[in-house]
């Protein structure tokens, strides 16, 4: 394995589990899902809840598996939402308050607020250590887009991938918002004020 795929380890361990998945090595595609899921990784963790969801190698847990969905579907990333919200509609329920309940631990050991830090400590390290790439040509495979309802993969060229939105990390997960089409409105902020009850008499227009 290349060093750059392996200085990431949301895409090495992601292409490890979908490598272990196509060859129906479910046990293994679990694990190395779970490794990706820990770095940030959307697609991987939505890989885990349609593993559970349809019971794919584990169990079938369908409240387990919309919880990985609810975390994947995290950012607003449009096809997680659209499976979250398939999977929320066929829930009971009972089944609905188990799934919340449920996804409060994944949440703190996997949600962003937990995974990105620990993503970002992995690229300032590796980053540090790279040193100059100049002169250092050629493709390399990496597979951004995969996942539920996602394409098969991305080619970069290997000096545009040493680019600092592959290494910062705060550049890094804006990168990986434009790729997934995260929708703007999601970072802007909406402020509401005080209720008032107009009551009967609502107040007056303003005069023309």
């Amino acid at each position: 394995m290349g060093r750059p795929v392996s200085a990431h380890p949301d895409l090495r361990w992601r292409r490890e589990g979908l490598h272990a998945y196509a060859n129906k090595n479910y046990d293994e595609a679990m694990q190395y899902f779970l490794r990706a899921a820990r770095y940030a990784d959307k697609p991987a963790q939505a890989m885990i809840a349609e593993m559970y969801w349809k019971g794919i190698g584990v169990a079938q847990d369908r409240a387990l598996g919309y919880a990985w969905m609810d975390l994947a579907a995290e950012r607003f990333y449009s096809n997680f939402v659209i499976i979250r919200e398939q999977y929320w509609e066929t829930l009971d329920a009972a089944t609905q308050a188990q799934a919340i309940e449920r996804g409060q631990p994944l949440l703190a050991e996997y949600g962003d607020a937990a995974a990105k830090p620990r993503m970002a400590r992995i690229l300032r390290k590796q980053r540090a250590g790279t040193g100059s790439r100049v002169g250092f040509t050629g493709n390399l495979q990496i597979i951004p887009f995969t996942g539920p309802n996602a394409g098969t993969g991305l080619s970069i060229r290997a000096d545009e991938y040493y680019a600092p939105k592959y290494w910062q990390a705060d550049k890094y997960f804006e990168w990986q918002d434009q790729m997934w089409n995260a929708p703007p409105s999601r970072k802007g902020k909406v402020e509401v004020g005080e209720l008032q009850d107009i009551g009967k008499n609502p107040p007056p227009k303003d005069s023309p």
